[in-house]
């Protein structure tokens, strides 16, 4: 594409083959992503919905947790009222690598599927978000922060995905040359 991308720089303009650039890398993500999915749909379904019912358990978990920690240690809070607020803040990022966990094991679930599959549960949750989104802004006011958090879900579920793919890469020996 870069090649293609020169010539058509210098005749119809930067812009224009930006645009053209960007086209055609859209297209040939999504052609990839199609393939992929085409080669074994039941097997990619049932991963990512195995994936979707694994992220609604653990996405309670931190919470789940604090509760119990709150139940159990109420009398202290008062003394130690600044390590109950770390942890408050630091909920966000639990859930974080809550999704970078399911999207650890949806990868190794997928084999040789790994980002097909967490793509399409990450489209799942976009989804869900912008849906979440538009009843918000609906029904109430914006939160810019829960916004922003929101989308981590995704982003966990891609990056667990794709540490996976990296080590089942890093892992596979080379093929040797016979001369």
């Amino acid at each position: 594409m870069l090649e293609e991308f020169s010539p058509l720089a210098s005749k119809s303009g930067i812009s224009f083959a930006r645009a053209w650039y960007w086209r055609q890398t859209v297209k040939t993500v999504a052609h990839v992503f199609v393939a992929g999915f085409r080669g074994a749909p039941g097997s990619i379904t049932a991963v990512v919905l195995g994936g979707y019912i694994l992220h609604r358990f653990v996405f309670g978990l931190p919470e789940k947790l604090l509760s119990a920690l709150t139940e159990r240690y109420l009398p202290f809070w008062s003394t130690h009222f600044h390590a109950y607020l770390w942890l408050l803040t630091g909920t966000s990022i639990e859930l974080i690598l809550a999704s970078v966990f399911v999207g650890c094991m949806v990868g190794l679930a997928a084999k040789g599927r790994e980002l097909v599959a967490a793509v399409l549960l990450a489209f799942i949750f976009c989804g869900l978000i912008g849906a979440a989104w538009v009843w918000v802004a609906l029904h109430g006011s914006i939160d810019l922060a829960w916004m922003l958090c929101s989308c981590g879900d995704p982003i966990g579920i891609l990056l667990g995905a794709a540490i996976v793919r990296t080590h089942r890469l890093a892992a596979k020996p080379l093929p040797v040359a016979v001369l």
